[in-house]
C-alpha cells in the first residue's frame, strides 16, 4: 500500500479512521476550537486517559511539539493523538514546532499501526499561525515523512474547517 495525501472539507470528530489529530493545548484537559470538539465530542473517557498521561508522562503539561495517543471514546475513530502546537507570536521557533507537530504525530501513529490519519489546522486557530505558512509546514513535513518511510502505507487526511482553508491547503500540495 502506498502513501496517500488528502484535503477533506469537514469535521473531524465524524471522521470513521483509526485516528484524529487533536490541536490540544498543552494541558491536555480540553478547551476550545477542535479540542473542546473532540473532548465532547468523544466523552469522558478521553479527558480521563489525559489526565493518566499528565500525572505519568507530562505533569507540566505537554510541551509544544510533543504528540500522545489516548483512546477516542464515542469518537468512530479508534484513537485520538494530541498535539500541542506553537503559539505562533510567542514560540522561539514556531515553523520548526510546527512541524515537530506533523512529525511526532505521524511517529505516534506508526508506533500505534495507524494506517489512517486525520489532521486538523494546528496552531491556525487562537494560536495565530498564518494559515499559508501553516499549509506549507503541515503538507511539506507529511510528504518528507513519506519519502522517509515509503512502506508505512498511511492514507493522511488534512481536514479543513471550511472550502477557503480547504483551497490553501491545496495550493501547497504538489
Amino acid at each position: 500500500m502506498t502513501n496517500t495525501l488528502e484535503i477533506l472539507t469537514g469535521d473531524i470528530t465524524q471522521l470513521e479512521t483509526d485516528a484524529i489529530v487533536n490541536a490540544a493545548n498543552a494541558s491536555l484537559l480540553g478547551g476550545g476550537g477542535v479540542d473542546g470538539a473532540i473532548h465532547r465530542a468523544g466523552g469522558p473517557a478521553i479527558l480521563a486517559a489525559c489526565q493518566q498521561i499528565r500525572q505519568a508522562r507530562f505533569p507540566e503539561g505537554l510541551p509544544s511539539g510533543e504528540a500522545v495517543a489516548t483512546p477516542a471514546g464515542n469518537l468512530p475513530a479508534r484513537l485520538v493523538i494530541h498535539t500541542a502546537g506553537p503559539i505562533h507570536a510567542t514560540d522561539p521557533d514556531p515553523d520548526g514546532n510546527l512541524a515537530c507537530c506533523y512529525r511526532r504525530c505521524l511517529e505516534v501513529a506508526q508506533e500505534n499501526r495507524v494506517r489512517r490519519i486525520a489532521f486538523p489546522g494546528i496552531s491556525t486557530g487562537v494560536y495565530g499561525f498564518p494559515k499559508e505558512a501553516a499549509a506549507r509546514i503541515a503538507v511539506t513535513t507529511i510528504q518528507a515523512f513519506f519519502a522517509a518511510h515509503p512502506d508505512a502505507g498511511m492514507r493522511v487526511t488534512l481536514v479543513a474547517f471550511s472550502a477557503a482553508d480547504a483551497e490553501i491547503l491545496r495550493r501547497h500540495l504538489k
